[in-house]
């Protein structure tokens, strides 16, 4: 039997911008979604986080991108319609997906409320989900998802703002509370202030720890100091400074997503001090295991959070105000955002006004 078209696989038409192959270019893309099921909840999408996984995955740079590929997994939107047996959301009310949309449901990590852990987690962008259609992103004008995944959205916290906490919010705050590395009287490291770690830095202090940014270069720090509110900066690349503070963190939360040396970052910590990546670097990292025997010290890394923690993380960023720093692009401009991302041209995170700048095809 011939595979039907994104546009003859469900009922509703849908549509938004999608990548035909690893050049990675953007263009408008007809599709389709499923009708409303009794447990769903649909939205129309108003604005969607431009997250570096995106940029990845168009350009199949991991070889597991499939096309035509539809990005976006930081979105948030208002609710048009609800299933008969939900009890969640309403209509109008505002709501978000992130990184993933479904899961098994029944394995140990979903009882425990990691489907961000579960074996057969379906990812929001590109995925195989299971009914044997494939999954597209939030660069689209409307989204359909189990109401056990979406996410309500505090009354105060901004929608733009508040998008790339869904995949870079979840992705800090989760292993700062997993680890117990960012708390009241704790001294936290964040290695790298990109769309990650300035976001890190915003939770770890509200979560009432002492931040430290390590970075580079001194091009950030005014910014580190005086508008994330981060107590001290160290440049990574200035020995005699790094020699100071060998020994003072209780952990670091590494950003870096680029090849960098551990063995400076492991030299910062405590005894039983916690080395974590929320970073994927594309090439392995070099690891020397005698810091960590030597100070009993741990490497670790971590997911984005489960449905739960991700609430908790908006939860948190609506009591303390939390956003991400963000520059808003319009569907038009989508390509030329991808290629000042691929440079780190984006002072913080880039945002796409989706509902006032997609067009229909």
């Amino acid at each position: 039997m011939a595979r039907k078209s994104p546009e003859e696989e469900h009922p509703v038409k849908a549509y938004g911008w999608a990548a035909r192959d690893s050049s990675g270019v953007l263009s408008p893309f007809k599709f389709s979604r499923r009708a409303t099921l009794e447990d769903d909840v649909r939205f129309k999408v108003l604005y969607c986080g431009i997250c570096h996984t995106d940029l990845h995955f168009i350009k199949n740079d991991w070889g597991i991108s499939t096309y035509p590929f539809v990005p976006g997994h930081e979105i948030v939107g208002e609710v048009t319609e609800v299933g008969s047996k939900v009890t969640k959301v309403k209509v109008g009310d505002k709501v978000g997906v992130g990184y993933f949309l479904e899961s098994c449901r029944s394995c140990e990590n979903c009882s425990e409320g990691l489907e961000n852990y579960c074996p057969k987690v379906v990812l929001t962008s590109g995925a195989p989900y299971h009914d044997g259609t494939k999954t597209y992103g939030g660069y689209s004008n409307e989204m359909v998802c189990n109401e056990h995944f979406i996410i309500r959205f505090p009354e105060n916290l901004p929608l733009d703002g508040g998008a790339p906490l869904l995949c870079a919010g979840a992705s800090v705050y989760s292993p700062m509370k997993y680890y117990g590395i960012a708390k009241p009287g704790s001294h936290i490291g964040i290695n790298g202030l990109g769309g990650l770690g300035h976001v890190a830095v915003k939770f770890a202090k509200a979560l009432g720890a002492k931040v430290t940014v390590i970075s580079t270069s001194d091009r950030k720090k005014d910014e580190a100091l005086n508008h994330l509110g981060a107590d001290a900066f160290l440049i990574s690349r200035n020995v005699e400074d790094m020699k100071a503070a060998a020994g003072t963190m209780d952990g670091i939360l590494d950003c870096v997503s680029a090849k960098h040396p551990l063995v400076p970052l492991l030299g910062l910590l405590k005894s039983h001090g916690k080395l974590v990546t929320v970073g994927v670097p594309a090439q392995p990292l070099e690891l020397p295991i005698a810091p960590l025997v030597v100070g009993r010290k741990l490497v670790g890394g971590s997911n984005v959070a489960g449905i739960a923690e991700t609430q908790e993380m908006i939860d948190v960023a609506g009591k303390h105000n939390i956003t991400a720093d963000i520059e808003l692009v319009s569907m038009e401009d989508l390509n030329t955002a991808m290629e000042r991302l691929a440079k780190g041209d984006v002072r913080y995170r880039f945002v796409i006004d989706v509902a006032n700048t997609l067009k229909a095809p």
